[in-house]
């Protein structure tokens, strides 16, 4: 039997994750993501599905973010009405991050229609909510660590990767001659430095591994991100200014707004507002409240969640109650979605905020190239202003990076968790990185731990056995 690799996304990039497992009759797709970021890349999101959807007989989902999830109603409206596998976490996030990126797709649409800035008449979304719900009803939840039928000679389970809620670790075993082949996809994978989520587990055993190297290339400060809030909020707070957190609504938002909650309980900082401004990051929030298993904190803790959020904590959903917090004064702090700026609440309130010194734009999460949150964190204040929804606004607010609240792992966990392995890959395929950071990370595997390590290329095809 001929099993294959295809790499149709998240190569070379770190968006887009698609990889393809075929076998002489079978096609499984590993993670269903949207591509963000540059224009080339977006634009991947709009050619037809290749193999066709139809053809597909099942897709694998590590985790609910849209780089890895986000075009399921795409594939649901070319045709394709197998079953998603995924954790139950990734499922119910999956609920509410599905519809939300339809409507976003619906509003886009909608607005370039009125504005007639796009060059298509009419613009179409890529996908609106029926598309959604299409693919909503073909979510198939599994407890994790346990083995389940994919297809004819294939079996997969879940293991933890502490990246987000629900967030897995992928094993697939395919019979091959009568011998098992396991096949290991990392997903995106986490740390045990994080105050509300358990590290990824060990795995022990496998013949070739799929590792992600979003920060293949570089380690994460080993100092506690406490410190650095604390300064970052107090300095924000003395200036009577807005700190302003662009935060991803699963995951990153969550563990910043504990973090508030424990500089408040330790006397760091003083209690004021702290406004969570997206519909989705507070139901991705209740969530979070639902599954303890992924966390470190007690159950009881988690069910009630009467001392996860800060003191001030102020939940706003309605379109409304946001543009009435774009107008309040400081000190206040703000976080809302989208975390790279690539649409979203965040945009209203940097426009606002932007133009007064005394005001803070405090990144907590990875910027991809291309994206309106790289060039705000390299370039907005060198620059001096920045384009936000057509219009140049003033970059005057203070903007500042906390590097160590990712929810990867740095090259480091990454190297000590492949060394966890007592059956080693004879194969490592590297993904989900930048060309720079994919290339550091297969060349440290091969040095420190002698083993065979390989970056991927944008539809690549690799034949495994």
């Amino acid at each position: 039997m001929s099993i294959t690799l295809d790499f149709l996304g998240a190569a070379a990039t770190v968006t887009g994750s698609k990889t393809l497992l075929q076998t002489n009759s079978q096609k499984h797709l590993i993670d269903c993501g949207l591509f963000q970021g540059h224009r080339e890349l977006r634009n991947r999101n709009w050619l037809p599905f290749s193999p066709p959807a139809k053809t597909l007989d099942s897709v694998l989902l590590t985790h609910a973010h849209l780089d890895h999830a986000g075009y399921l109603p795409k594939l649901a409206k070319e045709g394709f009405g197998g079953p998603i596998h995924t954790s139950q976490g990734s499922a119910d996030l999956c609920e509410i991050l599905l519809l939300d990126s339809a409507h976003l797709q619906e509003e886009d649409a909608a607005y370039a229609n009125r504005t007639k800035h796009s060059k298509h008449n009419p613009a179409l979304p890529l996908y609106d909510t029926e598309d959604a719900k299409k693919a909503l009803k073909l979510l198939r939840p599994h407890a994790r660590e346990e083995w389940f039928r994919v297809g004819e000679g294939i079996e997969a389970k879940f293991l933890r990767s502490g990246h987000i809620i629900g967030s897995s670790i992928i094993q697939v075993s395919v019979m091959d001659g009568g011998n098992p082949r396991l096949i290991t996809f990392s997903g995106d994978l986490g740390h045990a430095r994080s105050r509300t989520l358990k590290g990824p587990v060990e795995v022990l055993e496998t013949d070739v591994l799929i590792i992600e190297s979003t920060y293949g290339d570089r380690a994460h400060p080993r100092t506690d991100p406490l410190d650095a809030l604390a300064e970052i909020a107090l300095r924000t707070f003395q200036r009577k200014g807005v700190l302003i957190i662009p935060a991803f609504s699963v995951g990153r938002s969550q563990e910043v707004l504990h973090l508030f909650r424990v500089l408040e309980d330790s006397g760091r900082i003083p209690r004021v507002p702290v406004i969570l401004d997206s519909p989705m990051s507070n139901a991705a929030t209740r969530i979070f409240l639902k599954h303890p298993e992924d966390s470190p904190l007690e159950s009881s803790f988690i069910g009630s969640g009467d001392n996860f959020f800060p003191r001030g904590f102020e939940p706003v959903v309605s379109a409304d109650d946001s543009m009435m917090a774009c107008m309040r004064d400081g000190p206040m702090v703000v976080i809302a979605a989208a975390g790279m700026l690539n649409g979203g609440r965040i945009l209203h309130h940097l426009k606002h905020r932007l133009p007064q010194k005394k005001n803070t734009v405090l990144f907590v999460g990875y910027q991809a190239e291309g994206t309106k949150g790289r060039f705000l964190q390299d370039q907005g204040q060198s620059m001096g202003s920045m384009r936000i929804h057509h219009q140049e606004v003033p970059v005057e607010a203070e903007v500042s990076s906390i590097q160590n609240l990712s929810a990867h792992g740095d090259a480091q966990d990454l190297v000590e968790w492949i060394g966890h392995f007592e059956k080693k890959p004879s194969k490592i395929f590297v993904n989900h990185g930048t060309p720079a950071s994919a290339e550091a990370l297969a060349s440290r595997i091969t040095r420190e731990l002698g083993l065979r390590a390989e970056a991927v290329k944008m539809d690549q095809r690799i034949t495994l056995f």
